[in-house]
Order: C-alpha cells, then sequence, then structure tokens
C-alpha cells in the first residue's frame, strides 16, 4: 500500500514540477500544423484512388 502510495505522489511531483506544458498558441499551433497534415494526406489518398479507379476501369474494359 505504502509503495502506491509513494507512487501516486511521485508522479504528481513529477508532472506539476518537471513536466513542460505547451502554451495555448504552442497547443494551438501544432493543432493547426496537424489540421493540414491531415488534409495533404487525404488529398494524396484520393488522388491515388482516382488513378486507381482510373486504371481499373481500363483494365475492365479490355477483358470486356
Amino acid at each position: 500500500m505504502k509503495k502506491i502510495l509513494n507512487y501516486f505522489k511521485e508522479s504528481y511531483n513529477e508532472l506539476v514540477y518537471k513536466v513542460s506544458w505547451p502554451t495555448r498558441i504552442e497547443l494551438s499551433n501544432s493543432a493547426v500544423v496537424v489540421m493540414f497534415a491531415s488534409l495533404i494526406i487525404a488529398v494524396l489518398i484520393f488522388v491515388v484512388d482516382l488513378g486507381f479507379e482510373n486504371i481499373m476501369q481500363i483494365f475492365y474494359k479490355t477483358l470486356y
């Protein structure tokens, strides 16, 4: 029981005094970067999907 209590005390002390939390501005900047990266990846996947769709349509047209 004492080990568990000590663990929680040490965890609290580390979170309060040793962890450097990002500021609100840093957090919002990171969120914007993640949104743009997600958008770019989504567009790339869309383009690749369209390419595969066209390739498969050409392939199926040659079979029939």
